[in-house]
């Protein structure tokens, strides 16, 4: 075996190793406030329910991780794009929000309802729901949702 091929693989993480860590989530910095996060949050829903999409590409981070009661998982671009494709939330109504805050980070939980249109039909889910916020530099950006539907009675 030569040295040859081992020296490529050297260089190849030289170049290309930065970049590979450059894909992966965003650090956060700074301390969030409570306040800053449920701004952020009432900020999302008015932006969804009238397809702000350019308030929607500034809210999201890069590295969105969205998770749907169904299970489908979006990305900040095939979330904005599913939005863009006829998923519409009408209203978008949280309750019993509690926030915690951990350093440059939110956590948001509560309740929601929701009335949906997707696909031409129109549907009311009741929901738990996580959301994550963090802080970078400046700005606070929607990083991560988790719902579960709750049946209704």
């Amino acid at each position: 075996m030569t040295i040859k091929p081992l020296r490529r693989a050297f260089f190849a993480c030289l170049v290309f190793g930065p970049m590979i860590a450059g894909a992966k989530a965003a650090e956060c910095d700074g301390a969030i406030t409570a306040d800053e996060a449920l701004k952020a949050e009432n900020s999302r829903y008015a932006a969804q329910t009238t397809n702000d999409f350019d308030a929607m590409q500034r809210l999201y981070g890069d590295d969105l991780v969205y998770v749907h009661s169904s299970a489908i998982t979006d990305s900040k671009a095939s979330y904005i794009e599913r939005q863009r494709s006829g998923l519409h939330y009408r209203v978008m109504k949280p309750s019993d929000v509690k926030v915690r805050v951990f350093g440059c980070l939110a956590i948001i939980t509560g309740r929601g309802d929701y009335e949906v249109t997707q696909d031409g039909k129109d549907s009311s889910p009741h929901l738990l729901f996580t959301a994550v916020w963090a802080k970078r530099g400046p700005d606070v950006q929607f990083v991560s949702w988790e719902s579960t539907s709750i049946p209704k009675p």
